[in-house]
């Protein structure tokens, strides 16, 4: 059962909303419709009803929903209806093709994303080493990152942060859902200066005069 349907027994409950399955209905329908999930607040406004009512009604159909083809799941801050995982082979048959799965180099780029948004591609490059614009374009294409404003510096770069699409494929709630990164396991790395070859004599007495 999804942790926020743990409904306290002094909430205001509307017993004959509840019992006529009314509720219910209108909330199984709007899910099912829904292409992104519902927090408990918006069904509350769409139905009428109370929060705590509608929170023992989503109860009640994630009891109804738990043995079928379709359960419901708790995702990114709301709720939504989502294949069960006993019926993954046949909906991706029915799907097939299916699109590419991410490259090791989206997944890398999409984690520093994640773990350090708003980014700019240069900061995604700086960490990665090498240019970012295939895989920013690739993870722009699917929806699971998007243009988050400008950073206020030269050139104003744009930024770029995660979206709700991101938090539903991984199955994550909110980004506080991430693993945890030891970054002292992090092995540093070398870094090569632009100005590696010692300078010709007549430019180090020049420059020995010039800090005199």
């Amino acid at each position: 059962m999804p942790p926020e349907l743990d409904a306290s027994p002094d909430d205001p409950v509307q017993e004959e909303l509840l019992e006529t399955g009314a509720l219910q209905c209108s909330i199984e329908a709007v899910l099912f419709v829904a292409s992104e999930p519902i927090s408990i607040k918006a069904l509350a406004k769409l139905t009428g009803a109370e929060e705590a009512d509608v929170t023992v009604a989503l109860q009640r159909i994630d009891q109804d929903f738990a043995a079928r083809g379709i359960v419901l799941r708790e995702v990114a801050g709301g709720y939504r209806f989502a294949s069960a995982p006993a019926a993954r082979a046949a909906v991706e048959a029915y799907l097939l093709p299916p699109k590419n799965n991410l490259s090791p180099a989206a997944l890398e780029t999409l984690a520093i994303v994640a773990y350090n948004e708003p980014v700019t591609k240069a900061q995604v490059e700086e960490i990665r080493g090498v240019s970012a614009d295939s895989v920013i374009a690739t993870l722009l294409d699917r929806r699971f990152i998007v243009e988050s404003g400008r950073r206020e510096s030269p050139g104003r770069p744009l930024l770029y942060k995660t979206t709700p699409d991101f938090l539903e494929a991984f199955g994550l709630n909110s980004l506080d859902d991430l693993p945890a990164v030891d970054l002292d396991v992090v092995p540093p790395r070398d870094v090569e200066l632009p100005m590696t070859q010692p300078l010709p004599p007549d430019d180090q007495e020049a420059g020995a005069l010039s800090l005199a």
